[in-house]
This record gives structure tokens, C-alpha cells and sequence, in this order.
């Protein structure tokens, strides 16, 4: 089995719903078990600002995919969800991004792991550290030293300090 890390967003209807009911679904794809998640996290859009705020989360999948089979069973969770992909950082009702693949490094058209911004971003960095403090970004160190590069100024926790891990 292999663990890989699935960043979660939604900023459309009831985002939190949403983002649970992902989880749920992560839960469901073949040969694949929900091994952990991090608390929800409100955050302030990135790129196109003129929409609502982002509820995002981090999973951690012990899966017997190949990345590109879960990167397809991802995009297909989004479709279930209504996404809508009508321009970059459009508002969404489910974003699922595939961070980190055990310590693989690849780079193919449509999939390039580590996820190449993921490390911009402490809305992705946070709730990885909550469940993943040590885990190792190929080529970029540490999850919680890259976070700590980052301001987390707009980031507000909802959930309860507590990790709530998966069932």
C-alpha cells in the first residue's frame, strides 16, 4: 500500500458538508482506505479573490492505485460534486489535489507530484502538518519547515484543536 495525501477545498453551497462528504467518498475508491484527515480550515481565496472563502482539508489514503488511477478516481469524485472547472481559481464545489504519492517524483502531462504549489500554500501545508508533521516533500524538506516559512495570516481552524482522525 501506498500513502498518498489529498488536499480538499470547497467554496460553493455548503462547503463543509461538502468537504465531508468527499472524505466519505475518498473512503469508497477501490483498494484504497481513509487513513487519516486533518481539521477543516477556513481560508481566503488565492488568485481570483471576488468569491467566498475555501473550507480546506487534508487526507492521508493508503491506496493500491497507481497515482495516475487515483488522480482519475479524484477528478471523478469532483464530477460527482458538480465541479465546474470555467476558468483558473474559479470558485468550486469540491477541489481534490493529489500532494503527495509515497516519495515519488513525477513529472507527466496532467500529473506532476509533488503537488509543484503545494508549498505556496499554508492552506495545504497546515492540515498536512496536522497528521503528516515529518512527512518528507521530495526536493522542497519537511512539511512543518515549509509551513514555517509561510504566513498563515487568513487561515482560521474550525475545527477542534484536537486531530480528529478517520474512522
Amino acid at each position: 500500500m501506498a500513502d498518498a495525501f489529498v488536499a480538499l477545498g470547497a467554496n460553493l453551497g455548503d462547503p463543509a458538508s461538502q468537504v465531508e462528504a468527499a472524505l466519505a467518498a475518498l473512503e469508497q475508491l477501490p483498494d484504497t482506505h481513509l487513513a487519516d484527515r486533518s481539521p477543516l480550515y477556513l481560508s481566503r481565496p488565492v488568485g481570483y479573490a471576488d468569491q467566498p472563502d475555501f473550507i480546506n482539508a487534508v487526507a492521508r489514503l493508503e491506496t493500491r492505485l497507481t497515482p495516475r488511477d487515483l488522480l482519475a478516481a479524484l477528478l471523478a469524485v469532483e464530477a460527482r460534486f458538480g465541479r465546474d472547472r470555467t476558468f483558473k481559481n474559479a470558485p468550486r464545489t469540491l477541489d481534490l489535489d493529489l500532494l503527495l504519492y509515497d516519495d515519488l517524483a513525477l513529472r507527466e502531462p496532467g500529473l506532476t507530484l509533488p503537488h509543484p504549489r503545494m508549498t505556496e500554500r499554508p492552506f495545504v501545508l497546515r492540515p498536512l502538518t496536522d497528521i503528516a508533521p515529518q512527512a518528507a516533500i521530495p526536493g522542497r524538506g519537511r512539511v512543518a519547515d515549509c509551513l514555517a516559512r509561510l504566513s498563515q495570516a487568513g487561515l482560521t481552524p474550525l475545527d477542534p484543536p484536537a486531530r480528529r482522525a478517520a474512522g
